[in-house]
């Protein structure tokens, strides 16, 4: 269970990376909904992934929990925020995700 909430943590992190890659082409009241959705979803982010490590150690929490952070950061930056798509990135993209399933295989 503590997996999951985990990965939930990690989505979050998603959130507010997102937010905060909108907030920087907003302005006025939509720059407040974003920079709030970036609080939002930083918290939420931390108190689950504090949850998750109560159980899970501390050190592979922590490498999942950037790694689900960093590979849905990557996906949301090519289809919202038309980042490149070149081959090696996203080989690059794809072992993390090789290493985030291995890390969930060894651990506990």
């Amino acid at each position: 269970m503590n997996w999951l909430i985990l990965i939930l943590a990690g989505l979050f992190e998603v959130g507010f990376t997102t937010c905060l890659g909108k907030a920087h082409s907003s302005s006025g009241t939509t720059l407040i909904w974003w920079m709030g959705g970036f609080v939002l979803c930083l918290f939420l982010s931390m108190a689950l992934l504090f949850h998750a490590s109560r159980t899970i150690p501390l050190g592979t929490a922590y490498a999942a929990w950037t790694g689900i952070g960093a590979i849905g950061t990557v996906l949301v930056g090519i289809l919202l925020f038309n980042e490149s798509t070149d081959p090696w990135r996203l080989f690059f993209i794809f072992m993390l995700v090789v290493s985030l399933v291995g890390l969930r295989m060894v651990s506990n």
